[in-house]
């Protein structure tokens, strides 16, 4: 009986596989350092996490990556990262970590479908986007309330939406629904925007854009869909309702970080600190992308982080062979 029960909990334990290198994340960052690691034959395995291509698929058109001078959509950057990755033998399993202990190495990573020791670790999980925390916000996501313009847009079509927000993202995003959307308002809490100059000359010129200045929301209305907005006047303090058929949040990202809490150094924002060569506070593992950059955010930049990230991944684990070889022969 006892060594039945001892085959009952072997069957149930999770399934254990032991890798050099392991890549927490499939965006830019994640997918390149898959590139660099496969090249140097390390068998690199992605954990694509919720979305494969992160935030990067989600946009419609990204216009400023060399090598594509008419832009090129998000999804299909994605899907030519992914198919150069694999093509030199990196291995992406639609999996998402659930826990971590970087206390000892190899490092333990479980996921929904099983655990991972690996001998190195790319900590690639990009960044989500912030919520407003206003009443009506959460219950009415999905029902006219988003945070991904490519994704809902369509929804919108001859409607009057809102977006929030003064950066590229927020700009980006509206210019895309006027594709689909009668009017698109911008609400902004300040009296300028943060895009850059292309973005603002285009959003300026389109007639279907308008812009609310020095404004923030305070509750969306709504029982089934949007149908109003709360708004305040951050230098005069009026409020006012305004009627409308959906709202698009774009203010910022938080990173994913929360895996590593106690374990990696972050900043004051929950960025994973990383000095130049990507590495973390904890050896054998590195990061790169938005969850360790808040500054620059580009697909660019990501992309030469995960590539920074993979060669340094590749020499510390070339530099530990070294050693435990000569350990070995008593050198």
């Amino acid at each position: 009986m006892k060594d039945l029960n001892l085959a009952k909990l072997t069957a149930n334990k999770p399934s254990q596989e032991r890798v050099q290198m392991l890549i927490l994340g499939s965006g830019p960052a994640g997918l390149s350092a898959a590139l660099y690691a496969a090249r140097a034959n390390m068998n690199p395995v992605i954990l694509t996490g919720m979305e494969l291509g992160g935030q990067v698929s989600l946009t419609y058109t990204i216009e400023n990556y060399p090598g594509f001078p008419e832009g090129v959509g998000g999804a299909e950057l994605v899907q030519l990262f992914q198919k150069q990755a694999e093509r030199f033998g990196a291995r992406i399993e639609f999996d998402t970590a659930t826990e971590v202990d970087l206390s000892q190495r190899p490092f333990l990573i479980k996921t929904y479908n099983g655990e991972y020791l690996a001998e190195t670790l790319i900590v690639t999980t990009g960044a989500t986007p912030k919520h407003l925390g206003i009443p009506g916000e959460v219950d009415l996501t999905g029902r006219g309330v988003s945070y991904c313009a490519t994704c809902d847009g369509w929804f919108f079509k001859d409607k009057d939406v809102v977006v929030i927000g003064g950066g590229d993202s927020a700009l980006e995003e509206g210019l895309f629904l006027t594709r689909y959307a009668k009017s698109v308002t911008i609400i902004h809490r300040r009296d300028e925007l943060r895009a850059g100059a292309i973005l603002q000359k285009r959003a300026f010129d389109n007639p279907k854009i308008k812009f609310i200045w020095n404004s923030v929301l305070t509750k969306i209305h709504g029982a089934d869909k949007v149908t109003a907005v709360h708004m305040r006047n951050v230098v005069s303090e009026e409020v006012s309702d305004m009627p409308i058929d959906g709202v698009f949040i774009f203010i910022g990202h938080d990173p994913n970080t929360g895996l590593f809490k106690n374990q990696l150094e972050m900043n004051e924002q929950g960025y994973l600190v990383a000095d130049k060569l990507m590495h973390t506070n904890v050896p054998g593992v590195f990061a790169a992308g938005e969850v360790a950059d808040p500054t620059f955010r580009q697909v660019v930049t990501s992309a030469g982080m995960g590539a920074a990230a993979a060669m340094q991944a590749i020499h510390f684990i070339e530099q530990n062979t070294e050693s435990q070889s000569e350990m070995i022969a008593g050198v």
